[in-house]
């Protein structure tokens, strides 16, 4: 439900309003994942959807922040196409071979948080009409570097499983 909502939040420039909704959906889905582990309540229905609305919510800011021209071009076409590439490589390899087991790498859990750090320090900036200084440019470079890494990383872990 956070997605639409943000994204017109953006759309309309009421920023600091799409910044409140953006850090409560974070914190509510992290509270949520630690209540599931700590409970035992992790379920394979929600080993797929917890990520899956992630990368709704994260693929949706990082668009309209780029249409907004929030965020370089560049930079959300790089982040789009790494999800689409890795979704489309894991439903190709299941079509084709067999059933995978994918579980989140390290290097992609430091990019999903490098990439919320960056919408938030967009939107909070925005938001509260801060000066972040090069700050900005940092955390973009941060965000390139870990989506290219997961990226090649997931493509390399699916085909070497596929040879081994």
């Amino acid at each position: 439900m956070a997605v639409p909502v943000t994204v017109w939040l953006i759309l309309n420039n009421y920023i600091l309003a799409a910044f409140g909704l953006f850090v409560m959906a974070g914190v509510s889905d992290a509270i949520d994942g630690f209540l599931a582990k700590r409970w035992g309540q992790v379920t394979e229905f929600g080993k797929y959807l917890d990520p899956l609305a992630d990368k709704a919510l994260l693929v949706s800011i990082y668009i309209t922040l780029g249409v907004q021209g929030y965020l370089e071009s560049w930079l959300v076409i790089m982040v789009v196409f790494r999800d689409v590439m890795i979704v489309g490589a894991v439903i190709l390899y299941q079509a084709m071979v067999v059933k995978l087991e994918m579980n989140p790498l390290i290097i992609s859990k430091i990019n999903t948080v490098a990439q919320i750090v960056l919408a938030a320090l967009v939107l909070g900036s925005e938001g509260f009409d801060l000066d972040v200084g090069s700050l900005f440019e940092v955390m973009m470079g941060i965000v390139a570097v870990t989506t290219l890494i997961s990226g090649l990383s997931y493509l390399a872990f699916i085909f070497v499983k596929d040879k081994g």
